[in-house]
């Protein structure tokens, strides 16, 4: 058997056979070795139109394609094929349907699968400089997979949803990920956070769809009670506690601190140790590990009265997400505002005053017991994604990849 012949066995590109190969060796400068080979269609064999799928028994035209197949060996792939256009009863003139290559493309279907599978694991970088290939290359063979894959979301039977923000550029550039939170699957991804974005997706649902929702957990976030309550009549929106507490550790335990080490001022090692407990306070208690660390703060809430009052509440606050009836939680709430007010600690005053404007998202979580904790695991492998990705040069393509991480769990 000659080297051609086994390589066209090898090989399978169906319809076709080998009439030469030529290997070129890898060049000093570092340009990798080449395989170049030149095919011709098998003589009398059936063609068919790739429009209708019909049986073609002429030939239109004949023009050369250069081909990128997997490489041989240690070698790039180049195939020379004669592209042949068949003359259909009922399309006309159109391209020969072939298994092996999609009508256009300039790389074969098993080479673009490969591209694709080591695209779920490898930044595009990477994997186009194992192939040889331009980052715009691999990019769109990846997202032209994810597209036939993936599809449009299916959006029917919706009763509950999650939203939430990311960063995806420096300088405060936003995207919007909402997700049904049973199934833990992204339904959709929008860039910004703004009204206009949020309400593309509710436009998106449609009015009937809109109306079967329940429930929405989210952050306090302006733009998203306002488009939820627009579209939504029959939602009830749930605040979520991850956010709620990381605004109270921001507005309430931060400024206490600092107030009370702007009173101590003239007491220097005393301001220092409220100075530098910033990250020990903003910790969970069951996050303290350390045994020192854990000393440090239980002599820190015993010698300042305000801050251990505004530690203390943090985690009464944290509480009301506990309650599974709203009789209970309602009575919770209206016991910790009335604390928070009388407490005369001016920080921790304002902050109820101004939750108290959401206490309804709150206490709905009794009966709709929703969170975006889901949502903070979906940001952080958003970072991965991102990274991988080498920088955002399509959002079509980056929300397509977010989509694909999460599916969702068969429900």
């Amino acid at each position: 058997m000659s080297d051609t012949e086994l390589i066209g066995r090898l090989g399978v590109w169906e319809g076709y056979s080998v009439t030469r190969a030529q290997r070129f060796e890898a060049s000093q400068d570092g340009g990798r070795a080449r395989v170049w080979i030149d095919l011709a269609p098998i003589a009398g064999r059936r063609m068919t139109c790739d429009g209708c799928g019909r049986r073609a028994a002429d030939v239109h035209d004949v023009s050369e394609r250069v081909v990128r197949d997997l490489p041989l060996f240690d070698a790039e792939t180049f195939l020379r094929v004669p592209r042949r256009r068949v003359v259909c009863p009922r399309c006309g003139p159109r391209l020969e349907r072939l298994p092996w290559l999609h009508r256009y493309a300039r790389v074969t279907r098993r080479l673009a699968e490969s591209v694709v599978r080591l695209c779920q694991q490898l930044p595009i970088k990477h994997v186009a400089a194992f192939y040889g290939l331009g980052w715009d290359a691999v990019k769109d063979l990846d997202k032209a997979s994810l597209l036939e894959r993936l599809g449009p979301p299916d959006l029917d039977d919706l009763e509950l949803l999650a939203m939430d923000e990311f960063a995806i550029q420096k300088g405060h550039r936003y995207a919007t990920v909402i997700i049904e939170p049973t199934r833990k699957r992204v339904l959709w991804v929008g860039r910004g956070r703004d009204r206009s974005c949020v309400k593309t997706f509710f436009e998106l649902l449609g009015p009937e769809r809109c109306a079967r929702i329940r429930a929405v957990a989210m952050d306090m976030h302006t733009s998203f009670i306002f488009e939820v309550k627009a579209h939504c009549p029959n939602a009830e929106i749930v605040f979520d506690l991850f956010h709620v507490v990381a605004k109270y550790g921001r507005e309430v335990i931060d400024r206490v601190r600092v107030d009370e080490a702007n009173r101590l001022r003239r007491d220097k090692p005393a301001r220092k140790i409220i100075k530098g407990s910033r990250w020990l306070l903003l910790r969970n208690r069951e996050n303290v590990t350390r045994r020192e660390d854990r000393v440090r703060l239980s002599e820190l809430l015993h010698a300042n009265r305000a801050i251990a009052k505004a530690y203390l509440m943090r985690d009464e606050l944290k509480h009301l997400w506990t309650y599974r009836t709203t009789g209970w939680a309602d009575r919770g709430w209206a016991d910790w505002y009335r604390r928070a007010v009388r407490s005369r600690i001016e920080p921790l005053a304002t902050f109820a005053k101004r939750l108290a404007v959401y206490a309804h998202g709150i206490v709905a979580h009794a009966r709709w017991p929703l969170h975006t904790s889901l949502l903070e695991g979906i940001n952080n492998k958003i970072k991965v994604i991102k990274r991988m990705a080498y920088g955002l040069r399509d959002d079509a393509y980056f929300f397509l990849k977010i989509r694909s991480a999460f599916p969702g769990t068969p429900g």
